[in-house]
C-alpha cells in the first residue's frame, strides 16, 4: 500500500505537495519517514543520487521508490511487498496529472508545501492504488509482464553513510579561514618595515652571544 507521497523541485530540493498532511505531533513515525523523504530530495538536489528513477530500501517493512519528470520528483513510501510495477505506474500517474496544470508558478514557489492543490491530486490517484486487486491494477500488473523494471535499487542506510563521507571530505578539504587581521594592509607594511630589522637585531644578539661563550672558556 502507498503510504505517503511527497512531491518536490529535483533541481534545488525544495518539496511543494504531500499527502496525507502530516501535523507535528500527530503521527511521529510518518513524520519520520517524511524526513526521509525530503533527505532523499536534498541528496537528488546536490547530485548524489543520479538515477531518474530508484528504490531505496529502509527495513523490512517500508521502501522509498522515486521517479523524476521534468525537473520535478515524485516520493512516495509505500509497503515493502507492494508491487514495484504498480508503484511506478502510480508515480506516473501522478506526472500525467501535474502535465495538464499550469506549472509556471510551481517554479517561483518559495514557501515548502504551498501547492495544496496537487494534495488533493494526490489523495484522489492514492485511491486508485489502494487495493491491488481491483481489475484496472491487475491489468496494469500483467501489462508487459515479461519486461523487468529497469530500476537500480540502494539501501537508506549507504545513502546516509554516503552523505556523512561527503560532509567529512568537504570539511577536510575545506581551506583554514584566513583571519582579516593578518590581510590588513596596514599590517602588512608594518611586517615588509620591521621584519628585516627584527630579523638583523636576532643575528646581531646571536653573534654577540656566541663571542662572550668564545670569551668563557
Amino acid at each position: 500500500m502507498v503510504k505517503m507521497t511527497v512531491v518536490g523541485r529535483a533541481y534545488d530540493g525544495l518539496p511543494v505537495a504531500h499527502h496525507p498532511r502530516i501535523l507535528n505531533g500527530e503521527d511521529a513515525n510518518m513524520l519520520f519517514y517524511k524526513q526521509q523523504a525530503e533527505f532523499i530530495l536534498k541528496e537528488i538536489c546536490r547530485g548524489a543520487l543520479l538515477p531518474s528513477k530508484m528504490s531505496i530500501n529502509i527495513d523490512d517493512q517500508y521502501c522509498f521508490i522515486y521517479l523524476i519528470e521534468n525537473g520535478i520528483c515524485y516520493i512516495t513510501l509505500c509497503e515493502f511487498s507492494y508491487p514495484r510495477r504498480l508503484v511506478f505506474h502510480y508515480l506516473q500517474d501522478l506526472n500525467k496529472e501535474m502535465e495538464k496544470l499550469d506549472t509556471n508558478f510551481l517554479h517561483t514557489m518559495s514557501k515548502p508545501y504551498s501547492f495544496i492543490k496537487f494534495d488533493n491530486v494526490i489523495a484522489n490517484i492514492r485511491r486508485q492504488y489502494i487495493d491491488t486487486r481491483t481489475q484496472a491494477n491487475l491489468s496494469k500488473l500483467n501489462a508487459n509482464r515479461r519486461q523487468d523494471l529497469d530500476v537500480m535499487t540502494e539501501d537508506m542506510s549507504k545513502i546516509i553513510e554516503n552523505k556523512r563521507r561527503s560532509e567529512f571530505i568537504e570539511k577536510a578539504l575545506a581551506p583554514i579561514p584566513v583571519s582579516p587581521i593578518w590581510s590588513s594592509p596596514r599590517l602588512e607594511a608594518i611586517a615588509l618595515k620591521w621584519t628585516p630589522i627584527t630579523l638583523m637585531s636576532v643575528v646581531a644578539i646571536v653573534v654577540l652571544g656566541s663571542r662572550f661563550i668564545v670569551k668563557d672558556y
